[in-house]
């Protein structure tokens, strides 16, 4: 009787464990597809999303700011709604340590978000005046 309940414990604990994996491996291969296509559309958010793990948007709402135009963003009030959400959120205070992170994360992600807009303007300011090239004379 003992190896019968056994047999039963040990294929019902199988079916549960395939179950769970199948739903696992469902979930990871729809998020994968997922971000394909959006590789696709914009291949330059596809990799900051993937380093960051939020995109632009989420991380306005986060900080309640607004996103940056054509590369330009106000970095003070960033940094105000940054400093003032670390610390509500601050875990010696009784905040949240995930929230905090969040609020990390977002400032990251704004942050990134000018500074290759600022790159990217500097790139095409220089190939709109073209290389020069500093040269220095023997005396």
């Amino acid at each position: 009787m003992a190896h019968r309940i056994i047999t039963q414990v040990v294929v019902t604990g199988t079916r549960v464990l395939s179950r769970a994996f199948a739903e696992a491996w469902k979930q990871a291969s729809a998020s994968s597809q997922y971000a394909k296509a959006q590789a696709k559309n914009n291949p330059n958010a596809a990799n900051t999303f993937a380093s960051h793990g939020l995109t632009l948007e989420e991380a306005c709402k986060i900080l309640n700011v607004k996103p940056p135009q054509n590369g330009k963003a106000n970095l003070e009030d960033v940094t105000a709604r940054f400093k003032k959400l670390f610390d509500v959120n601050d875990p010696k205070k009784g905040g949240s340590f995930y929230l905090q992170s969040k609020v990390l994360r977002a400032r990251e992600r704004i942050e990134s978000e000018i500074r290759q807009a600022e790159e990217k303007a500097s790139r095409e300011a220089e190939l709109k005046e073209g290389w020069k090239p500093k040269v220095f004379k023997d005396r």
